[in-house]
């Protein structure tokens, strides 16, 4: 009896593909989260310990500040899972947002963009459109989704394991004197 064990190797490769496709490079500031809701900008972070009853104090630097006191400073609030402050009316452009913990420590430096946002001003109006009569139109982007990694790799695990499983069945087929 003979046996295959090229067939193994590419069912590993199959099964460890997804894996490497989602993994993908580590961030490098992973100590803080940022966002931007219009004009908008905030922080999260679950880096700080609370020292003296302060959390610590987070700072957005535009393009021509270049150190942490420069910045438009706003203290952390928040709980011993994750701290948080935020930004209100900030302008358009490129800022880099940095968290110190009240221990002095960096919590974390992230850059973001705010971008100018299209509000409705002075006597515009709003008038609704009607809804399609004909559904949904099928194509590209109809109904598009971010999925997570265990997702990805869940479906690629699925689709490497029939792929397995067809080259076995095929190749039991073809050959009528096994059993």
């Amino acid at each position: 009896m003979r046996t295959s064990q090229p067939l193994l190797g590419a069912a590993v490769a199959a099964a460890a593909l997804p894996l490497a496709l989602v993994a993908g490079p580590a961030a490098a500031n992973s100590g803080i989260s940022v966002s931007t809701n219009g004009s908008t900008v905030s922080v999260t972070t679950s880096a700080c310990t609370q020292l003296n009853g302060r959390w610590g104090t987070a700072s957005i630097l535009n393009s021509n500040q270049t150190n942490f006191a420069q910045g438009r400073q706003v203290v952390l609030t928040g709980s011993s899972t994750q701290q948080g402050s935020a930004w209100t009316n900030v302008t358009p452009g490129t800022y880099t947002v940095i968290v110190m913990c009240s221990n002095g420590n960096t919590a974390g430096t992230q850059s973001v963009v705010v971008s100018a946002g299209s509000t409705p001003t002075g006597s515009a109006t709003v008038t609704p459109t009607a809804s399609p009569t004909r559904g949904v139109v099928g194509g590209v982007g109809g109904a598009t989704r971010d999925f997570g990694a265990l997702t990805l790799v869940g479906g690629g695990a699925l689709v490497a394991t029939a792929l397995i499983a067809t080259v076995w069945f095929l190749r039991r087929r073809s050959k009528p004197y096994r059993l």
